[in-house]
């Protein structure tokens, strides 16, 4: 049985002066034993990942960044390494969002490299595939996304794809208000399952597919009920406390 899981993307947003509110709301809304059933992070931006990580040392709640370099140190101005992160006290990282791919231009070969990097460095990878809007209409989707898992895993051992996480956003539905119905998400995931099961079979079913793409409170429970989505990686919703909380909460009981 695999443990759901939700993450917290805030993107670039926040202000110190108005984090630590958000973040006590939050972590005080799933003190209860009944969040004890899914796993949560934050990913705040790099300026306040050691403050975020700070106020939530005695919880539950693991804090995490939104993207890294693949490289251990050097003259890379403006990049932070893996163990740069584990030393502000983040556990996981994601790695490959649509919008690092479209607006920094991250292709597949840099996202396996990260992916490689972060495991070295024991942090969770959280791995984000996803297809465009006309990749999806033109009957590319599946293709797509299990292209861009197989570039992002290829080399790793089939222990080291057992401690990676996936997230699947389809590019169309993030952001914009639109959502995939938990029927089309289903479809994809399922799809992403049986590629894990050609890379490692062996460890594959223990592996956590996440869905990301304007969740929230209304629709999370539908997402979260289908048997390969196990949990989500929410933008906007996770900078509302009680949205989150709810979301989470939705997670706990599916879970």
């Amino acid at each position: 049985m695999r443990k759901a899981l939700v993450i917290g993307n805030w993107k670039m947003h926040g202000l110190s002066s108005r984090n630590s509110e958000l973040v006590e709301q939050i972590a005080s809304g799933i003190e209860d034993e009944a969040f004890s059933s899914v796993d949560i992070g934050m990913c705040p931006p790099f300026v306040y990942l050691q403050a975020v990580a700070t106020q939530l040392a005695e919880t539950a709640i693991a804090v995490g960044a939104q993207n890294m370099s693949q490289h251990a140190s050097g003259a890379y101005t403006g990049e932070v390494s893996a163990e740069m992160l584990v030393d502000s006290g983040c556990g996981l990282v994601i790695l490959g969002h649509s919008e690092r791919r479209a607006i920094f231009g991250e292709a597949d070969v840099d996202v396996a490299a990260k992916v490689q990097a972060a495991l070295q460095a024991g942090l969770l990878p959280v791995v984000c595939v996803g297809e465009t809007l006309q990749q999806r209409e033109s009957g590319e989707a599946t293709a797509v996304v299990v292209n861009q898992l197989e570039q992002a895993l290829s080399g790793l051992s089939a222990d080291n794809i057992a401690r990676v996480v996936v997230a699947y956003e389809p590019v169309w539905a993030i952001g914009t208000g639109l959502t995939a119905s938990p029927e089309q998400a289903q479809e994809i995931h399922k799809v992403l399952r049986v590629s894990l099961y050609d890379l490692a079979a062996d460890t594959a079913d223990t592996v956590r597919i996440l869905y990301g793409g304007s969740v929230n409170a209304g629709n999370a429970q539908a997402l979260f009920a289908q048997p390969d989505i196990d949990g989500g990686l929410i933008g906007g919703a996770s900078l509302k406390a009680q949205e989150f909380i709810a979301i989470c909460r939705a997670a706990a009981v599916a879970g």
